[in-house]
């Protein structure tokens, strides 16, 4: 089975082909471009697998938290060479993909995943490994960082790391398009072509602004 994972949810833009597990080929990039530069990261793994749209089984979303314009991005993309390629779109946790990768490659029991959410803020979850799967433990959310209480045990992965200086703090510190890909092959495999939508966690600034809606735009019902 040959998936395509992206992930846009951070500052880099992760893309991989991995075909029953094996890794092909990966690229990263910048992850705050337009989606035009999302497509040359996936013409390239592309190009670099030596495969073709056609030939791929599933493509796999890191649906969020993180930055809203690039899930948006992401989200998008995916869907369109999903649609193109005639193949289901699986959608996962970006957290729970960035936990993914090093509970399964280093064999540890507990990880805190942590993204920077701005504005003086993360979001984050608990995650082990259960019965060959990665297992959210709490409820993934959006708080302050002097509010994040670590179980005994555990160590912390992600973007967001500083804030933590004398805890147990591993790397990568971003979700790879390999991970995501891993991460939906172990899990339900629900296509989400159709009405898969980022997950946000907080309300964007617009909604938080205009709770009734933006001033003068066009009202839908």
């Amino acid at each position: 089975m040959i998936i395509l994972g992206i992930d846009t949810s951070t500052r880099f833009a992760s893309v991989a082909i991995v075909q029953d597990g094996v890794v092909l080929a990966e690229a990263t990039g910048d992850g705050r471009g337009h989606g035009s530069d999302l497509l040359v990261l996936v013409d390239a793994v592309c190009v670099g697998a030596a495969i073709g749209a056609h030939d791929l089984d599933a493509v796999a979303i890191g649906a969020g938290p993180g930055s809203f314009t690039g899930l948006r991005i992401g989200m998008a993309t995916a869907k369109g060479i999903a649609f193109a390629a005639k193949c289901p779109l699986w959608a996962v946790s970006s957290l729970a993909a960035l936990a993914h990768a090093v509970l399964v490659e280093r064999e540890l029991a507990l990880i805190v995943a942590v993204l920077d959410a701005r504005k003086g803020e993360i979001y984050t979850g608990t995650y082990r490994r259960d019965d060959d799967r990665t297992v959210l433990l709490d409820t993934e959310r959006v708080l302050a960082p002097d509010a994040l209480d670590p179980p005994f045990g555990s160590r912390i992965v992600g973007d967001f790391v500083e804030a933590w200086e004398g805890h147990d703090v591993v790397y990568p510190v971003t979700p790879s398009g390999k991970a995501v890909a891993l991460l939906a092959l172990e899990g339900a495999r629900v296509d989400v072509l159709a009405g898969g939508a980022p997950t946000y966690i907080r309300p964007s600034e617009a909604e938080v602004k205009y709770p009734d809606g933006v001033p003068g735009a066009l009202k839908t019902r």
